[in-house]
Formats: structure tokens, sequence, C-alpha cells
């Protein structure tokens, strides 16, 4: 063999394990946001079926550290939580009364890791049912959610609900965690009734600061917000055109704040 055909040929070989060697490193760059896409579905799915169960201290360690830049929740058109210890606190003491059933199920995640593997975002789908007793006093207050019947003494109030998330996600010390968090809720209507003349009445409800109803039924109301909403977001109405929002994540290289 000639020194030329040599020199070829090794020149092929190294061509060829160069080419194999990048093969392998996108390889596993595809497998490790596979792996990255897989534990943000499992992260949130966790929160929810922690949610549901009224374990929302369980929750706070989901989310990411204290001091950690950027953080937020938004889930009414009341405020936006800017701090650890301010989005955190929708966690804390959550009651979990008898009677009260929560079951939000969540379905059409679009999730995209971007290319840098630091930072995901996420969006959902939710269809549910909430429910609970109510002091008859209590109920007086707000007599368009509660069924005619009552249970046990107290007013029932029984509601098929639908919202969209929007979500953040931030890789910690090789973990994922929630670091951005919007709700937005899209109908919801008693047992009784329909959404749709429902929603008509309700379009102020998502104004308000309401957390959820504790103990008796009474209502727990959100603590002082950080700052006021950007823009604005209101359920179902017969009177207006649906939108697409939360827009789903594209393909990205590094973090793009869209869900703001």
């Amino acid at each position: 063999m000639s020194d030329s055909v040599a020199e070829a040929s090794v020149a092929e070989l190294a061509a060829e394990v160069a080419r194999l060697r990048e093969e392998v490193a996108e390889t596993r760059r595809l497998a490790e946001r596979a792996e990255d896409r897989g534990r943000i579905e499992n992260l949130f799915n966790r929160y929810m079926y922690l949610h549901n169960a009224f374990q929302d201290e369980q929750i706070i360690p989901l989310w990411v550290k204290e001091g950690t830049e950027g953080i937020r929740a938004r889930y009414t058109n009341a405020g936006v939580y800017t701090t650890w210890e301010s989005v955190t606190a929708y966690h804390r003491g959550r009651p979990a009364p008898a009677g009260k059933l929560i079951l939000h199920a969540t379905t059409t995640p679009v999730i995209e890791v971007a290319a840098d593997g630091e930072t995901a975002k996420g969006v959902w789908l939710m269809a549910g049912t909430e429910s609970g007793l109510t002091d008859p006093e209590v109920a007086k207050e707000f007599p368009d959610m509660y069924s005619p019947q009552e249970v046990l003494g107290k007013k029932v109030w029984a509601h098929w609900v639908w919202c969209k998330y929007g979500i953040d996600f931030l890789k910690q010390d090789g973990e994922w965690k929630i670091w951005k968090f919007r709700c937005y809720e899209l109908a919801r209507a008693p047992f009784e009734e329909n959404w749709v003349s429902f929603g008509r009445k309700n379009q102020g409800a998502f104004d308000l600061d309401l957390m959820y109803f504790g103990e008796d039924g009474k209502p727990v109301f959100m603590p002082p917000a950080d700052a006021p909403v950007p823009s604005t977001n209101h359920p179902y109405s017969p009177e207006t055109v649906q939108k697409l929002e939360p827009v789903p994540p594209v393909p990205h290289e590094h973090f793009i704040d869209t869900f703001a």
C-alpha cells in the first residue's frame, strides 16, 4: 500500500470517527431533552395530585428555592406574586374540610425544553370538579353558586371547572422546579346550570382575590399581591370570542417570557 493510500485511509477513518462522535453527542442531547420533558411532566402531575388531596405544603419544595430571581405566580386578575414568600403563601395552611372535593385532571400538554437545557415551558388544559358544603349563613353572600338542596344541614356547591395553565420551569442543582406559574380559568358552572348562562353572570369573579372556600365554606382570600397584573384575563362569556392564550411554546434556544 502506498503512503498516499494509507494517508487517505487514515483521513477517512478519522472523519468517520468524528462523525460518529458528533452523532453520539447529538443522540445524548436528544435523550437528555426527552428525559427532561418526562421529568417536567411528572413534576406538574405531582403538583396536581398533591393539590387535589389538599397536601399543598408538599408542593412548596416543587418550587424554585428561596431567593431565585424571577419567581412569579398569578391566579386571578387581583395581582401577581413575585417573591418566594408570597408565591408559597398560597400553599400554606390550606384546610381539608369534610365534604370538600377537588378533582382537577390535566391533559393535552405541550412542553418544550430550551436548547440550552436550563429552562422549559409547558401548557396544559384542565377539566375538573370542585364541591363542598357551606354554612347557610355564609352561603347567603354568594347565592348564585349553590345548589337548591341541602346536605347535613348545609348548602351544597358543586361545580364543573375548566382551566388552562402556562408554566415556566428552571433546572436547579440538576432538578426541574416550578419557576413561573399562571392559571387561566376558562369556565365554570354549577352542576345544575350550564356554563353559558353562568358565564354571563360570573365575569366579575375573576377580578376578586378569592383563594378558596375553607371551613364551613367560608371564603379565604389571597394575601396582598406584589404587583398589579399587566393585562386582565376573563373566563368564558357568551359575548366574547375565544383566543389562543396561553400560546403553546415552540422550540427555542433560551428562555422567553411568554406567559406574563
